[in-house]
């Protein structure tokens, strides 16, 4: 069995574009969701003022079909000059630890 994939993703919108990038996110979640392998796909504000989507998806060849997709390419599109830095995007997994106390999503 493929061991999940955690993606951290950043959205570092312009000040002005906040609201833009946060909709344009929002508006594409829900189709993430029903993508193959999508297990987690949650958007958080962080204090700094990035917008950071976690994800787990069901392996690292799902994550990459999903990398291909229309909503990708939407949010991509999307956000297209309303950043103020690339999207930055960090694959990992987790560490193997006892089963009495499991540490990774």
């Amino acid at each position: 069995m493929a061991q999940p994939c955690i993606v951290i993703a950043t959205f570092t919108p312009k000040p002005e574009h906040y609201d833009e990038v946060m909709r344009v996110l929002l508006e594409v979640s829900p189709e993430v969701h029903l993508e193959e392998g999508c297990e987690l796909y949650a958007l958080h504000k962080e204090v700094g003022g990035a917008l950071i989507f976690i994800e787990k998806w069901t392996s690292r060849e799902l994550w990459h079909q999903h990398g291909r997709s229309d909503t990708v390419a939407r949010i991509k599109g999307g956000v297209e000059d309303l950043l103020s830095k690339e999207i930055e995007v960090r694959e990992m997994y987790g560490v193997e630890s006892s089963e009495k106390f499991p540490e990774s999503l």
